[in-house]
This record gives structure tokens, sequence and C-alpha cells, in this order.
């Protein structure tokens, strides 16, 4: 990967088509701990990963977030936390969504937007929401578990 990444590429990216890479049926962390998805594009030609994780202290934090290149991160919804600052000083209460913005990575968040995250209280929803938001148009087959 380059170091410099374009707005364009970026989005590019982003939107995407996104296929899970086998039919296994992978188990949602339930108390802490996290799955890391690995996913290629419709045409086989770019890696992702689907990243989830879970607190072990707060069940209600937690994170999704779509990788590209192994280390380039798309998009992340954090959920249940802290607020974030971003770099212009503006804090963005939580649930947001993290976006790559060029030359800041993923440093820069956002309000979810209600459109596209209809429940950010209930996980398994959100991670739904969040896997349309990607493009991930065949998810990942999941044992839901106690995930919520």
């Amino acid at each position: 990967m380059s170091a410099f990444v374009s707005q364009a590429e970026v989005d590019a990216l982003l939107a995407m088509d996104k296929h899970r890479i086998d039919e296994e049926r992978l188990d949602l962390p339930d108390v802490g701990g996290g799955v890391i998805v690995p996913l290629l594009s419709a045409d086989g030609a770019e890696h992702f990963h689907l990243d989830i994780s879970r607190s072990r202290m707060n069940l209600a934090k937690g994170k999704f977030q779509n990788r590209a290149r192994t280390t380039m991160v798309l998009a992340r919804v954090d959920i249940g936390g802290a607020p974030h600052r971003n770099p212009d000083g503006e804090e963005i209460g939580c649930p947001h969504i993290h976006l790559y913005r060029e030359g800041y990575g993923d440093r820069w968040a956002f309000a979810v937007p209600p459109d596209k995250f209809t429940d950010p209280s209930d996980h398994w929803q959100t991670l739904n929401d969040f896997m349309r938001f990607c493009n991930i148009t065949r998810p990942p087959l999941f044992n839901r578990g106690l995930f919520s």
C-alpha cells in the first residue's frame, strides 16, 4: 500500500461490493473479544476485513470496522463508548462513525446517519446496517449467540 491514498480511491474501495470468502458460520463475540472476517471484492481483486469487537467491561461498548489492504480503515462505527474529538476540535458523541479522510486516515468521526443506522442501541441491527453501509453484499454467516 502506498503511503498516499487518494480520497477517490478510498471512496471506490468503500463502494465496492464485498463478499464473504466461505460458507463457514462464525461466532459473534458475546462478552469481550472479537472476530476478524476476511472478505473479497466481487471481482476477487481486492481483499477486505470486517472486524467486530465487544468490550469485556462494558457490554454496551463495541466496534464494527471495515478495512482494505490489511491496515487501511475505510469505515468504523463505535458504539457505547466515549465521545470522539476530531482534528478540528469538534466533539462527536457516541455512537459515531469514522470515515477515511485523505490526509487524516480514520481520525474524523461523524454522527451515525439515522437514515443508514436504524437503531444504534441494538448491536445486531447496527452490525447489519454497517455491513449494508460498507456494501458487504454477501455478508458472512454468523451464529448470533447472545450477541445483542
